[in-house]
């Protein structure tokens, strides 16, 4: 997985006067939770852009003063409900060796025949799903290929998993699928009543043949009845 580098400084001062200084200096507050202790540091909003504004996954070095430096993945981000800046972030530190639950991305490619000889539609039940690994086997995204999947075609969890990492959905979850589309759909409604209309007409038809018929049958009938009276008497 990419990572990205962040400078920061410790923060002498916590509370919320130290964290309103901080943001009017142009700065986000944040907190690095599993180590000893939480650890407290500040760093420019700017440096985060590339780790917040993205739809990729990435973890994160960050480098303070004293040169310590902490490999960690984002946890929480708090943003302002008008102005949308970031107002406090908390990261989780990485351990080598110890596994750990992150959301994780799924990209999709190709052009799924499905919709593009049947007319149907791919929808994307699924655009993230959490992964759990060590943080060296952590992907940077789940990739579903689904230039082979035709109509009612689906893409499950099983589908994505590897043995370097261990997807925490059920394996018959649905990630993407093609199902036939709302006009493609219309269309065929249409088309079957229609035929129906005809099979209708045609049945019609043919009642008004037979009712045409009865009659004649029934004269034919009844004059035979008459005729079989009369010699009786």
């Amino acid at each position: 997985m990419k990572s990205i580098t962040i400078n920061g400084s410790k923060r002498e001062h916590v509370g919320k006067a130290a964290s309103k200084a901080l943001r009017n200096a142009g700065k986000v507050p944040c907190v690095i939770y599993g180590g000893e202790n939480p650890l407290h540091f500040s760093a420019h909003e700017l440096s985060f852009s590339k780790l917040v504004y993205t739809a990729d996954a990435h973890t994160v070095v960050i480098i303070l003063e004293d040169g310590n430096k902490i490999d960690a993945v984002l946890q929480d981000i708090q943003f302002h409900p008008v102005s949308d800046k970031i107002l406090h972030i908390d990261f989780f530190q990485l351990h080598e060796g110890k596994e750990i639950s992150m959301i994780i991305p799924v990209r999709f490619k190709g052009t799924a025949p499905g919709v593009r000889d049947s007319g149907g539609n791919l929808q994307k039940n699924k655009r993230k799903l959490t992964v759990r690994a060590l943080p060296k086997n952590l992907p940077d995204f789940l990739l579903a290929d689904v230039s082979t999947l035709n109509l009612n075609d689906s893409i499950t969890v099983a589908d994505l998993s590897e043995e370097t990492f261990n997807i925490l959905h059920p394996d018959s979850q649905v990630v993407c699928q093609v199902k036939m589309s709302r006009v493609s759909l219309s269309i065929e409604e249409e088309e079957g009543d229609e035929d129906e209309l005809e099979e209708g007409a045609e049945g019609a038809e043919v009642t008004k043949e037979n009712e045409g018929a009865k009659p004649a049958e029934g004269g034919q009938s009844s004059k035979g009845e008459r005729g079989e009276t009369k010699s009786d008497s």
